[in-house]
């Protein structure tokens, strides 16, 4: 139920109004500042009924303390002082409109109404604007490469083309990223995006969760729930990781695509769709259908057209704009001023193979954010695992080759390699007994030997 919030300074009203709207409405009243701060602090609403005039404080003061705090919650002013300056500017600061006391309960019922309809109607434009934005604005898929720049080129050729695509790729890689550039810059952008993953449902639910049930279709069907296709009808339904789609459910999901209606559980009769349809999967399916896993009839019916997305590992030349677009993203969330990385780690994380692809690398990022002091990222900021994968050594600035000659004594080449490896991992011991494979204590009790760093 929306959430109305009611601010007069007299009691009576709050009550009225209260009663006249809680059967439509979760409301809530408030009768001081203070009241005011704690519900705008703790409860979203939908809508606030404000009076203009409320004691001593100007109403308009308290539209902006509402506007900073919910700029999305629509505010509806009350005022028996209603002049036309006051209620321009109380629109001007914020306010969706206004009425006049005596109050005109069917007219604010009326308004009340429009105002909600207008809400959703920006939650949607604001949701459309911010799918938009993350996919192509400075949030875009980051990609320089030849391969993504003929996968972008795809993109464009198929966004307004309605047929159905399937996306095959490594986990990470980002399939997901894909299909909703595809969705939202082509021709059902103004429809539903919605996304299933077929390997996180258990079997004996995924079938009301594609095709939604009626109302005692099954114990604890209370009410009917539609399901993912109904939600996505005129729109785009993202089936991840159809692959582990079970062989059974394959049946109902052809029938489905075939004849474009749906069979809800317990229906008695069908319910048209009109549903574009973008599946992903880091298998093989050509496999799965020669292994008897996957059906050759859906295969082909998913696979109108194919795009395959690289690993990270084959799309080099993309790295150092991955890393700059996470950095700006971690950083803004830490709240850190990180202005990049070292050569070194750029050498590093450039020849890396990164089996978790993209969502390795962010992970990587988004952990060196976190734990460096610095303004740029060094090698200690790194996980010790990568750096051993990576051969750490061969970047550390002049430390890197140790000479040894033929006769040289053991315990002195250990001290030179433990206290260039201390020097080159910033004099962080930890770091250093981590790379070194021994632990602190032995580290600390080597250098306590050696005489140094006591």
């Amino acid at each position: 139920m929306n959430k109305l919030l009611i601010i007069d300074d007299e009691n009576s009203i709050c009550s009225s109004l209260k009663f006249v709207f809680e059967d439509d409405y979760d409301v809530y009243t408030a009768t001081n500042i203070f009241e005011v701060k704690k519900c705008i602090e703790k409860i979203n609403f939908d809508l606030v009924l404000l009076d203009l005039k409320f004691g001593d404080i100007d109403g308009i003061d308290i539209l902006n303390m509402i506007k900073n705090i919910q700029n999305e919650a629509v505010v509806i002013i009350m005022t028996a002082y209603g002049t036309i300056e006051s209620s321009i500017k109380a629109i001007k600061t914020g306010a969706y409109d206004y009425i006049s006391k005596p109050l005109d309960l069917e007219k604010l019922k009326v308004l009340l109404k429009k105002a909600l309809e207008n809400k959703i109607l920006n939650d949607r434009i604001r949701y459309l604007e911010e799918e938009i934005e993350n996919i192509y604005g400075k949030n875009g898929i980051i990609g320089k490469s030849k391969v993504m720049k003929d996968i972008f080129h795809l993109i464009d050729k198929i966004k307004d083309i309605d047929v159905n695509i399937l996306i095959e790729g490594s986990s990470g890689t980002g399939k997901e990223l894909i299909a909703r550039a595809i969705h939202f810059r082509g021709i059902r952008k103004c429809g539903r995006f919605e996304v299933i993953n077929c390997g996180a449902i258990p079997a004996n639910l995924i079938e009301s969760e594609l095709f939604g049930y009626e109302k005692g279709a099954f114990t604890g069907a209370n009410q009917r729930r539609k399901g993912r296709f109904e939600l996505a009808h005129e729109g785009t339904i993202f089936l991840d990781e159809i692959g582990e789609l079970d062989i059974n459910l394959q049946v109902k999901l052809l029938r489905a695509i075939q004849e474009k209606e749906i069979f809800p559980l317990g229906a008695e009769s069908s319910k048209k769709i009109d549903v574009r349809i973008i599946s992903a999967t880091n298998k093989e399916l050509k496999e799965e259908v020669k292994k008897g896993k996957f059906r050759e009839d859906l295969y082909f019916r998913l696979n109108v057209v194919s795009i395959k997305l690289p690993d990270l590992k084959d799309r080099k030349e993309d790295i150092p704009l991955l890393i700059e677009h996470f950095i700006k993203k971690y950083a803004k969330k830490i709240g850190k001023k990180i202005k990049g990385v070292t050569r070194d780690v750029l050498e590093i994380l450039e020849n890396y193979d990164y089996p978790g692809n993209i969502r390795e690398l962010e992970n990587i990022i988004e952990r060196a954010i976190a734990l460096t002091d610095n303004e740029y990222i060094d090698t200690v900021d790194l996980p010790v695992d990568l750096i051993k994968q990576c051969r750490v050594y061969d970047y550390f600035n002049n430390f890197n080759i140790i000479p040894v000659k033929i006769g040289q004594k053991l315990e002195n080449i250990e001290k030179e390699v433990i206290l260039r490896t201390l020097r080159a991992m910033e004099n962080n011991k930890k770091k250093t007994a981590e790379v070194l494979g021994i632990s602190e204590r032995s580290l600390r009790y080597k250098l306590k030997k050696y005489n140094e760093y006591n």
